[in-house]
């Protein structure tokens, strides 16, 4: 039996491993040459310092010009190489053993070793090609398959074209009498984008400005971070859900659907499933931008999440992806943070229950005042499950949708199904508004939540209606409930809710206030504060849903994520032959 305590036993299992050290070491290395090459930028006499030790001493790695270009470049060699990527580790241990390799032959020469910088700098060699020896365990993270021929793609490409770009450069910015030749402009402006400085006296026919060296330079350097990223880029490609994957999700959402509103939309076609070895959970999820990003809790009962938790993170850990969760629940924020992650709250979710909702009261007058004045006006709603429907009717209705639909792209992830009136969604619930001629006004689809509840999934109307149509559509759902068995409805997320709500009260603190202003001047494109005040005149229940990552320094990352998820930002594809086939179609 051990004597120690269980809190040295715990300090004990989380204490970091020598592997884990060297890892860490060597991304701090990487971290600081950053900083001195970026302050190197600022501090000139630093370096001319280190220039002139790479020149007349030994060379320590990746001070390579102390300059902006070498800041970029390390900066992003640490970034990979925190994120434990199998690529970046190979780079990187075959650079410092070429310097490991050239140290070691230039201390044979007495001359070499008379200098105490030159100690320095071998041991700073040294000691960073160690660590990378010792920590290539972490270092496992694994790319996409296509990544070696992107990279030479965006390597040929990108060549060509700077070099072309440089051409034009030194052609248009000559200050020399003489006339090269073509060749002679193309070789200056190639050997400016591989090389710090070009001898000028091979070219005595030219001299361009100090600006034009140092904007092909720069050109060189984002040609360099481009086929870096394109080598090192994570797998993207993930199997989508098979028919199966979809089958058995729906199986556990009839057993357990009733304790997450936002389960149904885990059947969208663009995500993915981690399932436990039971097959009695499953994690579903969505890869973009290098973020493993799942939403809401896990689908199944909450004992077996942990079984489909941990293989998730397994997974996201051998990617190099970044896990992230949008929209849990406070009890799934619990269980994922017994696995590492923490949680910030991200909104608030409106539940109404149908049997306690009302018009009456003088709280609810304005919300009265309005579903009576669209009633008077002949607005009528007809309530149906699509499996209702007949097929061409549904075709006509989803042929509204998209032509009411506020830009090209199909907007949400988390609390979206992404699809309108197909056969699988049967039970999903149409609200059709019309008015007094009888003419389709506005829309809303509901999917279920449970056996006997609802969630929004999309609002769409005509630009040409009235005002207040989704409102009073949203009203006559919740006073017909019981028409379709219908006890509560879980309407739209209200992001940062609690700011505006106790940022408005008396009293509030002045960082509060500055918080909800802030927010509140965001909202005019983002409607933050419009979505809070349209559900809060229902008098909803309000059920915090939080944001879950492993590290803060992920959050920008993840925030970004989330964006391109939802639909707000779009980032440009990849070609799809530069992609690996993938071996599922959608169900």
């Amino acid at each position: 039996m051990s004597d120690r305590t269980p809190q040295q036993q715990t300090a004990t299992a989380h204490k970091p491993s020598l592997s884990q050290r060297a890892a860490a070491y060597a991304v701090w290395y990487l971290r600081i040459v950053t900083f001195i090459n970026f302050l190197s930028v600022l501090w000139v006499s630093l370096g001319q310092d280190v220039r002139q030790h790479n020149q007349q001493n030994l060379f320590t790695p990746y001070l390579l010009s102390a300059g902006f270009a070498s800041g970029v470049i390390t900066a992003f060699l640490a970034v990979t190489m925190r994120r434990r990527k199998r690529a970046a580790w190979i780079l990187n241990l075959a650079l410092s053993g070429l310097s490991m390799a050239f140290v070691c032959v230039a201390m044979f020469f007495p001359q070499m070793r008379q200098h105490p910088q030159n100690w320095i700098s071998a041991l700073l060699t040294a000691t960073f090609f160690t660590a990378l020896l010792m920590g290539r365990r972490e270092f496992s993270a694994k790319g996409d398959r296509s990544n070696p021929r992107l990279a030479a793609v965006v390597a040929a490409g990108g060549l060509l074209a700077s070099s072309l770009l440089a051409l034009l450069l030194v052609t248009v910015t000559n200050q020399t009498s003489g006339t090269p030749t073509l060749t002679e402009r193309w070789l200056y402006g190639s050997l400016q984008l591989v090389t710090i400085t070009v001898d000028e006296s091979r070219f005595p026919t030219i001299a361009v400005p100090h600006w034009t060296d140092v904007t092909i330079n720069a050109l060189g350097t984002a040609l360099i971070i481009a086929i870096a990223y394109a080598a090192f880029r994570a797998r993207r490609a993930v199997d989508p859900l098979t028919e199966d994957d979809d089958t058995r999700l729906r199986a556990l959402l009839e057993l357990h659907g009733k304790r997450d509103s936002l389960g149904h939309f885990s059947l969208r076609q663009d995500k993915s499933v981690m399932w436990s070895p039971t097959q009695k959970a499953a994690v579903v999820y969505r890869v973009v931008g290098g973020v493993s990003l799942a939403s809401g809790d896990p689908i199944g009962g909450p004992e077996a999440w942990p079984g489909a938790i941990a293989p998730w993170l397994a997974e996201a850990h051998a990617h190099g992806w970044t896990p992230a969760v949008m929209g849990a629940s406070e009890e799934a924020g619990i269980i994922y943070a017994r696995h590492g992650l923490d949680a910030l709250e991200l909104g608030d979710e409106a539940i109404v229950e149908a049997a306690a909702f009302t018009l009456e009261g003088r709280a609810m007058r304005t919300v009265r005042q309005a579903h009576n004045r669209a009633r008077r006006a002949g607005y009528t709603v007809r309530i149906r499950r699509h499996q209702d429907i007949a097929s061409d009717e549904m075709q006509h209705l989803v042929q509204r949708a998209d032509h009411w639909r506020d830009g090209t792209t199909e907007r949400g992830f988390s609390m979206a199904l992404g699809r309108l009136g197909t056969p699988q969604d049967g039970r999903c619930v149409m609200l059709e508004c019309h008015d007094s001629d009888g003419v389709l006004r506005a829309l809303l689809s509901f999917v279920p939540w449970g056996p006997d509840g609802l969630s929004l999934d999309l609002m769409r109307r005509d630009r040409d209606g009235d005002n207040g149509l989704m409102e009073f559509m949203v009203i006559e759902m919740l006073l017909r409930a019981g028409e379709i068995g219908i006890t509560r409805v879980s309407l739209n997320f209200a992001m940062f809710r609690s700011v505006f709500e106790r940022g408005a009260r008396l009293g509030a603190g002045p960082v509060l206030r500055l918080w909800r202003s802030l927010l509140s001047f965001f909202s005019r494109w983002w409607q933050i504060e419009s979505l809070y005040r349209a559900n809060a005149k229902y008098r909803p229940q309000w059920e915090p849903r939080f944001l879950l990552f492993e590290k803060a320094s992920d959050l920008p990352r993840t925030g970004l994520a989330a964006a391109r998820a939802e639909g707000f930002l779009n980032a440009p594809g990849v070609p799809k032959w530069l992609h690996r086939r993938r071996l599922h179609t959608h169900p």
